[in-house]
C-alpha cells in the first residue's frame, strides 16, 4: 500500500512538473501582435523583435499604410499594441472615437519638415503660394505650428495649444495670403510638383526618398512635444508583457540603431 501511494505521489509530481513546464513554455512563447506603419517604424521594430525574443517575448509586427487602422485594430483587440503615432494624435483619436487606449512608453521624435521642388526656404514663398498640409487634426495642427514658427502665418490666440487643434480657420495673419491645401498625409510627397511647398511627416518623407536633414527647407524643432509612443488598451497597461515590450524598445541596441540608421531624421525619446 505504501509503495502504491509512493508511486501515485511520484506520478502526481511528474504531472505537476510537466504542467508547470507547459504553462512556462506558453508564457515564454507568448505572441504579442504590434501594429505599425510601413517604412522606418517597421524597420525599428525588426530590431525590437530580436531584443524582445531574447527576453522570451515573441513580437509579430503587422504593417499598415495609414494612420487610422492601427488604433481601430488595437481597440478592437486585433492587436496587443501599436507604435506609429505621437501623443497629440492618440489623444485626439481617444477623444473623437472613444478608444480605450493609453500610452505605455515613448519611442522617438521625428521632426516634421517642409519640402519643396521650387524653393530653398519658406521665406521664398511667393504671394498666393499653395502649401499642402496633412488633413488629420493633430498633424494639421502640427504643420500650422511649424508654419507659424517660421513666420509664414500667425494663429489666433489659444489655437494650436492645450489640445485645441488649429485649422486653417484659426489663421489670424497671413501676410503672403498662402493657400493651405489639405490632403491625406500619405499623399503629400506625391504633390510636391503641384504645390509650392508641402509639410510632410518624416516617415512618408523617407518612404519617398527624401532626407529631412538634407532635403527639408524647414524642420520642426526637436524639442517639440510630438514624441511617438507605444499604445496599449487600458486593461493591459499593467501587464508584465507590456513592461517587457517597452523595455525591448527602449534598449541601448534600439537606441543605437535609430541613431545610426536615420542620422537625425528620428531621435530617440528615451
Amino acid at each position: 500500500m505504501q509503495r502504491r501511494n509512493l508511486i501515485k505521489a511520484l506520478l502526481a509530481g511528474i504531472a505537476a512538473t510537466t504542467l508547470a513546464a507547459s504553462f512556462g513554455a506558453r508564457a515564454e512563447d507568448q505572441l504579442i501582435k504590434v501594429g505599425t506603419v510601413s517604412g522606418p517604424d517597421a524597420k525599428v521594430w525588426s530590431v525590437v523583435q530580436k531584443v524582445a525574443k531574447r527576453e522570451g517575448l515573441n513580437v509579430k509586427v503587422i504593417e499598415f499604410n495609414d494612420y487610422v487602422q492601427p488604433n481601430a485594430a488595437l481597440d478592437a483587440g486585433d492587436l496587443d499594441a501599436n507604435s506609429f503615432q505621437h501623443q497629440p494624435y492618440l489623444d485626439s483619436q481617444v477623444k473623437q472615437r472613444g478608444y480605450k487606449l493609453v500610452t505605455a512608453g515613448l519611442t522617438y521624435i521625428s521632426p516634421m519638415g517642409a519640402y519643396s521642388k521650387k524653393l530653398k526656404s519658406l521665406n521664398d514663398l511667393p504671394q498666393g503660394a499653395k502649401v499642402a498640409v496633412p488633413n488629420d487634426p493633430s498633424n494639421e495642427n502640427r504643420a500650422l505650428l511649424l508654419l507659424q514658427s517660421k513666420g509664414v502665418i500667425k494663429l489666433r490666440a489659444g489655437a494650436g495649444t492645450n489640445g485645441n487643434n488649429a485649422t486653417p480657420l484659426d489663421v489670424a495673419e497671413n501676410p503672403k495670403k498662402i493657400k493651405l491645401v489639405e490632403l491625406d498625409a500619405a499623399q503629400l510627397p506625391r504633390v510636391l510638383g503641384d504645390v509650392d511647398a508641402a509639410i510632410v511627416n518624416t516617415n512618408y518623407a523617407l518612404a519617398a526618398g527624401l532626407q529631412p536633414t538634407k532635403d527639408a527647407i524647414a524642420l520642426e524643432d526637436i524639442r517639440s512635444p510630438y514624441a511617438n509612443v507605444i499604445a496599449v488598451r487600458i486593461q493591459d497597461k499593467d501587464k508584465p508583457w507590456v513592461k517587457k515590450l517597452v523595455a525591448a524598445y527602449q534598449s541601448e541596441e534600439v537606441r543605437q540603431y535609430i541613431k545610426d540608421e536615420f542620422k537625425g531624421a528620428m531621435v530617440p525619446s528615451f
